[in-house]
């Protein structure tokens, strides 16, 4: 299934950027259950972009502060759960290529899927222009978020929140063991599970590296955590 022309144009209005090439904002939103020509490659490339354009920007914005507070504002921002939030803000699950199986299981609602297509549309747009282009859109996605960051311990990251939790409660740390590893080499999608002895069910998280995979999942494990408060 191919994006239509008016889909099309809904989602570059609601990104404030027109592609030249329309094949690239087709591939952005395509997953691999949908077809062998999928984002994968393109979100590669845009969570490199994506990380590149917050980190000078924070780097900018904080003169004074040291690596470790710029790489927790950093990791606040460029994470699943936030850009999970700018796709819902762009409607970008309405417009989603997706196999039958993702459809049923409501892919289009899943952070993983939802932040991997907003990282597929940077590395699209930076194909489709030039670095600089495609940092001023992402400087203007970000702007309300890098008005309202500020340094501090509130920036730490899921896993080291959901560790330095246990630690605080002495107890044990959490596990975490990949459960699944599906694609080539290059180009692979990992599940994590994430257990703690406090729960006897772990949860999971995926990623397209491992690394990913495990803050999806201590994101989860730390939902779950305060929803049973």
């Amino acid at each position: 299934m191919s994006l239509t022309a008016a889909a099309s144009r809904q989602v570059q209005k609601e990104i404030g950027y027109e592609f030249s090439d329309n094949k690239l904002l087709q591939q952005a939103l395509t997953h691999r259950s949908a077809s062998a020509i999928h984002y994968e490659r393109l979100e590669f490339l845009g969570d490199s972009i994506l990380s590149m354009v917050i980190a000078e920007a924070l780097y900018t914005q904080f003169p004074k502060e040291d690596e470790g507070d710029l790489s927790r504002m950093r990791a606040s921002l460029v994470c699943a759960p936030m850009l999970a939030t700018l796709a819902k803000s762009f409607n970008l699950g309405d417009h989603l290529q997706l196999g039958p199986g993702e459809l049923k299981s409501g892919g289009f609602r899943r952070e993983s899927i939802l932040s991997d297509a907003v990282e597929s549309i940077i590395g699209a747009m930076y194909l489709d222009s030039n670095v600089e282009v495609c940092k001023q859109v992402v400087l203007g996605w970000f702007q309300p978020y890098l008005q309202d960051i500020k340094p501090g311990i509130s920036q730490k990251d899921p896993k080291t929140q959901l560790q330095e939790r246990m630690q605080a409660r002495q107890n044990p740390l959490p596990i975490y063991e990949v459960v699944a590893k599906q694609g080539q080499a290059h180009n692979q999608q990992f599940t994590v599970s994430c257990s703690i002895q406090q729960l006897d069910q772990p949860v999971q998280g995926s990623g397209t590296s491992r690394r990913k995979a495990e803050q999806a999942a201590a994101s989860a494990m730390l939902q779950q955590l305060d929803d049973i408060k």
